[in-house]
């Protein structure tokens, strides 16, 4: 936002705000990435559970409701014994990954700079 930009861009519900909101927390982009990445945009939970180390099921499951809530992922439910679940990236979804590969790549080309960094009291990272 540019120095005297429209007041309507600053709005507690503008654009960048509401993108934010979709990554408050911390395993949003991973799952969007991995089902991308590594799932050609779609897989079952158990799947993606397996590809995400340090990830809970309650958690998986919450992130992938939010994701489904918000128009980012589309869930399909199979009839069948046991019950299986696949999740797949919607077109909003898959324009949604864009942006994130290229945090992704900065991080990965910049990953040095990052380790350098102080922990946060929060972070589990040593």
């Amino acid at each position: 936002m540019q120095p005297g930009s429209n007041e309507d861009e600053w709005l507690e519900d503008c654009a960048p705000r509401r993108v934010l909101e979709l990554f408050s927390t911390k395993w949003t982009s991973m799952v969007l990435h991995c089902l991308q990445a590594r799932h050609g945009g779609e897989a079952r939970s158990g799947v993606l559970e397996r590809s995400l180390p340090g990830i809970s099921r309650k958690m998986l499951i919450q992130t992938l409701r939010e994701l489904e809530a918000s128009g980012l992922v589309e869930r399909e439910d199979h009839d069948t014994v046991p019950p299986a679940v696949d999740y797949r990236l919607t077109p909003l979804g898959t324009l949604m990954v864009e942006p994130i590969e290229l945090v992704y790549a900065w991080a990965r080309e910049n990953a040095p700079a990052l380790d350098a960094l102080r922990t946060r009291p929060t972070s589990r990272r040593r």
